[in-house]
């Protein structure tokens, strides 16, 4: 098998530029060839995988949750996609959290080099592709209010200081939700669609979600209260709450209708390029990924 390695070298705290050789040599004493490709600009993750996927078997991505997701959307399109894995190398990593990989580069390559190989579901929105999540309204705007010089230094801490900073501020929005399973018209603080279970470097919000059954779990927000954000956290994974007098709605589906007024800004894996009106969906199975413990 022969792999490639695309590295976003300013990820995180740089924790993987320093220890990429290093790398590099233990993939070399399991597969064929490894090359490795540094990014330079946004878009560069994604040009390298299409000029590497028809001659690559594996393409690892060094990086964080950015890098992860561009080089996701480069890779799910494809017919022949190569098998997929992560270094983590950013703030939050959490689709590797999701696929049990070790926050520790060195480590987590040990755990690719063991090539233990899962299928996994891949979440589409519009055009774009994501594996973790999809949110409007808090999510977003936390997103957005993340100061860059606080993330370099505090790492996690930041988006829970981001939370602080966004909590009051989030005005209701108009909703109109439609899938099979549920259909709801109303007020809305936040829609958020999960496909793994970590949001933030943990799994207080979105555990209950799997990247593994097929299916999308929508959660909506009608009101910033606490009742309905407990109420959130306590949701047993077998749950659904459907009822339109709950200020909180929970269900699982496979596709989802989403228009709001007025238009939001979409957070897709913590990248923000795209708005509403939204469909999403879930295609199973649809990327084979070297993971650590599941």
């Amino acid at each position: 098998m022969k792999a490639a390695v695309i590295l976003n070298p300013n990820s995180g705290n740089k924790k993987l530029v320093h220890s990429i050789d290093k790398i590099c040599d233990r993939l070399n004493t399991v597969f064929e060839s490894v090359a490795l490709y540094k990014t330079g600009a946004p878009g560069d993750g994604a040009k390298f995988v299409q000029q590497l996927a028809d001659n690559i078997d594996v393409i690892v991505g060094a990086g964080g949750d950015g890098t992860i997701y561009e080089l996701i959307n480069a890779i799910a399109p494809m017919e022949k996609r190569p098998i997929f894995a992560i270094l983590p190398g950013g703030t939050c990593n959490d689709f590797s959290r999701a696929i049990g990989m070790n926050q520790n580069p060195l480590l987590a390559v040990e755990q690719i080099i063991a090539k233990q190989k899962a299928s996994v579901d891949v979440g589409k929105h519009n055009d774009q592709y994501f594996l973790n999540f999809w949110g409007i309204g808090l999510v977003a705007e936390i997103s957005e209010n993340i100061q860059e010089k606080g993330k370099e230094k505090l790492g996690k801490i930041s988006y829970y200081m981001s939370v602080g900073r966004t909590f009051n501020q989030v005005q209701p929005f108009k909703v109109k939700m439609k899938s099979e399973e549920a259909t709801y018209e109303g007020e809305a603080v936040m829609i958020l669609i999960g496909n793994g279970p970590f949001l933030g470097g943990t799994r207080t919000v979105l555990g209950n979600c799997s990247f593994q059954d097929g299916l999308l779990d929508v959660y909506l927000i009608k009101q910033m209260a606490l009742e309905p954000l407990v109420k959130w956290l306590q949701t047993a994974p077998e749950e659904e709450q459907t009822d339109p007098n709950s200020q909180l709605l929970h269900f699982k589906t496979t596709n989802v209708h989403v228009e709001v007024t007025p238009e939001k800004t979409v957070d897709c894996d913590g990248e923000t390029e795209t708005t509403t009106p939204s469909v999403i969906s879930i295609l199973p199975n649809h990327i084979d990924m070297f993971v650590g413990t599941i």
